[in-house]
């Protein structure tokens, strides 16, 4: 149970969930309906927002690619100067904070200033994005295994990825943040050995009432000399066989666009 009466100041980090509020967990919802200070990304739905108090200080940190309002540095600056004043302050990320959400280095600042903190899971975008676009990542017929993988360029500079290691690493494979790169990342997974025919499915807001859902092959996407298929973030690319299920178990949203090998060889396909 949270307690409202404390004094001392305090940083929840939070997982606001994917993109439908109803995926909120009711731990999230208390923490932030008693905060003080609501800092939130990009990524949150505005109805989160809503189960805050009305006189709390909500700060919008930005976290679009391409467009941060705040560094990172900057946001871990503002929470521990709000916990230090004694404030409550709810830190919300859209999906989970610990996968892909910097919780971890959020939680290390807040770890070495000596102040108190909690992480609430949120449900990751990587598994929710998959179940409302029909796609079990693991089933028995078809995979035993998933591996999580940021498709960020900028990440992977930081942190190289290797992927002729990860191309057959694991049965199903869930990129993140993958609109600008899915391309290349299909080039690589092939050239590490991955099929070629090995389907996948690209989740752009997923979870969301205009959820879009993109299903086709490795070599769909890798067909012609300039990228086949280009998307806006945010988008979750789920590859493996088990993407192959969305065409009978897709229930959710729009009805899937389906890119093929050639047709994307004359004109390339944009989604804004």
């Amino acid at each position: 149970m949270l307690d409202v009466n404390n004094k001392i100041g305090k940083v929840f980090l939070i997982g606001a969930g994917p993109g439908d509020p109803g995926l909120l967990t009711i731990k999230a919802a208390s923490a932030i309906a008693i905060a003080d200070v609501v800092v939130y990304d990009y990524l949150v739905n505005p109805e989160v927002l809503a189960h805050s108090r009305p006189r709390a200080e909500l700060i919008y940190a930005g976290k679009r690619a391409g467009e941060h309002s705040m560094s990172q540095e900057e946001i871990n600056r503002l929470l521990i100067s709000r916990a230090v004043r004694g404030q409550m302050v709810a830190r919300v990320k859209g999906g989970d904070p610990f996968i892909f959400g910097r919780g971890g280095e959020e939680a290390e600042a807040l770890a070495e200033a000596g102040i108190e903190w909690e992480v609430i899971p949120g449900i990751s975008s990587g598994v929710s994005a998959a179940a409302y676009a029909g796609i079990p990542l693991t089933h028995r017929d078809y995979s035993s295994s998933v591996m999580f993988i940021t498709g960020h360029s900028q990440l992977t500079k930081r942190r190289p990825i290797d992927w002729s290691a990860i191309a057959t690493a694991a049965d199903t494979l869930v990129v993140f943040m993958c609109a600008e790169t899915i391309t290349q990342t299909a080039r690589k997974l092939v050239a590490g050995g991955r099929a070629e025919s090995t389907p996948i499915a690209i989740v752009r807001w997923g979870t969301y009432e205009y959820q879009e859902l993109y299903l086709g092959s490795l070599a769909s996407l890798i067909s012609g000399e300039r990228p086949a298929f280009n998307v806006e973030p945010p988008a979750i690319a789920i590859i493996g066989e088990v993407a192959g299920l969305a065409d009978k178990l897709h229930w959710f949203g729009r009805e899937p666009f389906r890119f093929s090998k050639g047709a994307e060889k004359e004109e390339t396909t944009t989604v804004v």
